[in-house]
């Protein structure tokens, strides 16, 4: 059962939350829309689709900054009690450290249960909302899409790949097409130095087909031709923020499919799914930080807090923007890349709780 002192620690920590939230979000809405208003009225975006934008924007942008507005929350109203010496007064009384925490660890839970929530089904469907409206009226249709080293396995038999694709001109360079039988023996393979989607058809430019019969290679050549396909390229090069318009279960199905189509940017999409489930613990740790480091009352007061809140959620987001970074652009596994930083910072946390107890 909550008692007085659970209750009133708790009701701060939601209500300073939720007063950041509606503090801050509305004015990135406010910068958003001052810099995009003149392409958004150049490019005639009806008023209906503007709105739900920006209820899309609400809903993406604040999930992104959840943690850190749960961080500075905790850090202004315990820097508040502590300024005004009721912690003193609270632990004086006989209460512990740990028993003093509870409410805080009350509060991480219902935050974490919320993003949690958030991240795995509301948020993957207002970034694609956000995502699309962008694309289509602010970045006039041209959508970020893979483009090297594009491979894909079309079903049992049929493989594709391409070097490198244009989505805005519809080519792909380096094409090959290679087609096995059941017992994994090529039957034929179709290369080009380029596929391009031309009304309909697909046209390959330096066409070449070997065909194996038994022990005989049957080679065609044409400098161009014209042919079918049942693929379409482009249908092949999902856009680069795929993986954050899918919810849990739809997320766990495309990361077997493009593993399948031996995907090149794999890793990506695991990153985000890892990223889901390791965004609650953040709300843990950062409350720990967050109290260690305000509950003591300083000379400089809360300023002093404040600013060494900010500098530790900054060190936060370089540690994760880094270990992504190597996640996505090399062979540095997904699963460290999200562990390491919230270890380190896990670390951090005990260290500053066992001092503040000192």
């Amino acid at each position: 059962m909550l008692t007085i002192l659970d209750r009133y620690i708790l009701k701060r920590y939601l209500l300073t939350f939720a007063v950041m939230l509606m503090l801050f979000i509305p004015i990135g809405i406010m910068a958003n829309l001052a810099e995009q208003i003149s392409k958004i009225i150049d490019n005639e975006a009806p008023l209906n689709e503007v709105v739900l934008y920006y209820v899309d924007f609400t809903v993406y942008i604040g999930s992104l900054l959840f943690p850190i507005f749960l961080f500075l929350s905790v850090i202004f109203f315990t820097s508040k009690l502590a300024n005004n010496t009721e912690i003193v007064a609270i632990l004086s009384s006989g209460v512990s450290y740990g028993r003093f925490l509870r409410p805080y660890f009350i509060g991480a839970t219902i935050i974490a249960i919320i993003m949690f929530v958030l991240s795995m089904f509301l948020v993957p469907r207002a970034s694609q909302g956000f995502n699309e409206f962008k694309f289509k009226y602010l970045k006039k249709g041209r959508q970020v899409r893979e483009t090297t080293n594009i491979f894909n396995q079309l079903n049992e038999t049929d493989f594709i790949y391409v070097s490198s694709f244009d989505p805005a001109r519809q080519i792909g360079y380096n094409f090959t097409f290679e087609r096995f039988s059941e017992d994994n023996q090529l039957e034929f393979k179709i290369s080009a130095s380029n596929i391009r989607w031309v009304d309909s058809i697909y046209r390959l430019t330096s066409f070449k087909k070997r065909k194996i019969v038994g022990d005989t290679a049957i080679l065609e050549a044409k400098p161009r031709l014209d042919t079918l396909f049942t693929f379409r390229i482009d249908d092949l090069t999902p856009v680069s923020y795929a993986a954050e318009t899918k919810n849990l279960f739809e997320l766990n199905d495309f990361i077997e499919d493009q593993k399948r189509k031996g995907a090149s940017n794999l890793n990506k999409y695991i990153l985000e799914k890892y990223k889901r489930w390791a965004l609650p613990l953040a709300a843990f740790i950062l409350t720990i930080i967050g109290v260690s480091v305000s509950s003591v009352k300083h000379r400089g007061g809360m300023g002093i807090n404040l600013a060494f809140g900010i500098l530790i959620a900054f060190i936060y987001i370089f540690f994760d923007k880094v270990f992504s970074t190597l996640a996505e652009q090399s062979g540095f596994s997904p699963l460290l890349a999200v562990v390491i930083p919230n270890v380190i910072f896990g670390a951090l946390a005990f260290y500053l709780l066992q001092n503040a107890k000192r």
